[in-house]
């Protein structure tokens, strides 16, 4: 999508990542897509998520607002949940905002859209990051939780009500047929962040800070935690290789702050991604490790703005 006239002079907006351990707010310039302001706070758990920490994500962006002599264009607000076509927040995994007026208490502020955190940092990349070049492309974001987002001809997919980005939290049931055994496993509960902490804390009866120190202590030698990570690749795999399978993409993008970092779960995991690639030639695709860092959200979801007023000739 090109740039409206107006759009190729410098515009500010401010930008909202709410993830599921932190939340940032921030100004971001277009049409470089560069943060040149940055804050976080961090993210409230269960229901003090829900209209308090709503109130303050407002306060803190109406300052933003403020405290910009050159003013704003607008603004983007991505969350980790799930986000409909109208920008209403449809689910309660980590932030209690469903069924709260989220975009029509920023819209009090300025003009402002709400996107899920996946397809912005979907966006970021795709223009300004690791996927620049290819037109379609998978992008897999593995954090405190995990999500993805098929990027086609530039645009991130949504699907038909908005919530094409669960790739992580449905039940993978199989039963052995040679002993009937049966397990079960959510992708999520074994292989993002919060996970892998929380597994290696009752593996080792001992606490992490974060899965990055879970990574540490693997390649430090520490065998449970080694076989954690496999665990987590191998299962990573068998989703990534089934949706590369069904889209036949061009890249793979990995990012988040477990995703992009390299050492051995990078490593494991795109082994384990390669091998469950059932096509010669779709098994040999770029897989790309995010660029942008701890901003991509910030960069989206702003960019999410961005690109609405392009697209509105503004």
């Amino acid at each position: 999508m090109t740039p409206s006239r107006q759009q190729t002079d410098e515009t500010l907006v401010i930008a909202v990542d709410v993830g599921g351990t932190k939340t940032a707010f921030g100004l971001v310039r277009f049409p470089d897509g560069e943060v040149i302001v940055r804050d976080e706070v961090k993210t409230p758990q269960g229901h003090a998520s829900g209209v308090p920490f709503l109130e303050q994500v407002c306060t803190i962006v109406r300052k933003l607002r403020d405290d910009t002599p050159a003013g704003i264009s607008g603004i983007g607000l991505g969350v980790c949940e799930l986000v409909d076509l109208d920008g209403s927040v449809s689910s309660t995994h980590r932030v209690h905002w469903q069924g709260l007026p989220v975009l029509e208490r920023l819209r009090a502020i300025a003009p402002a859209i709400v996107e899920a955190d996946v397809r912005a940092a979907a966006l970021a990349e795709t223009r300004w990051g690791a996927g620049q070049g290819f037109r379609d492309l998978l992008y897999l974001n593995i954090g405190t939780g995990i999500s993805t987002c098929w990027v086609k001809d530039g645009v991130p997919h949504a699907g038909a009500h908005g919530h094409a980005l669960a790739i992580a939290s449905s039940p993978m049931v199989a039963t052995c047929p040679s002993c009937n055994a049966r397990s079960a496993y959510v992708l999520e509960d074994v292989a993002g962040g919060a996970a892998l902490r929380k597994l290696h804390g009752k593996a080792t009866g001992r606490d992490v800070e974060s899965a990055a120190d879970v990574i540490a202590a693997a390649e430090g030698g520490d065998h449970r935690a080694r076989s954690l990570i496999d665990e987590a690749a191998q299962l990573i795999g068998v989703s990534l290789g089934l949706a590369i399978n069904m889209l036949d993409p061009e890249a793979l993008v990995i990012g988040g702050g477990l995703g992009g970092r390299p050492g051995v779960y990078w490593e494991a995991m795109v082994t384990s991604i390669r091998r469950q690639i059932w096509s010669d030639k779709a098994r040999q695709l770029p897989i790309q490790r995010a660029v942008l860092g701890p901003n991509v959200g910030l960069i989206g979801a702003a960019a999410s703005r961005w690109v609405r007023d392009a697209a509105a000739g503004r």
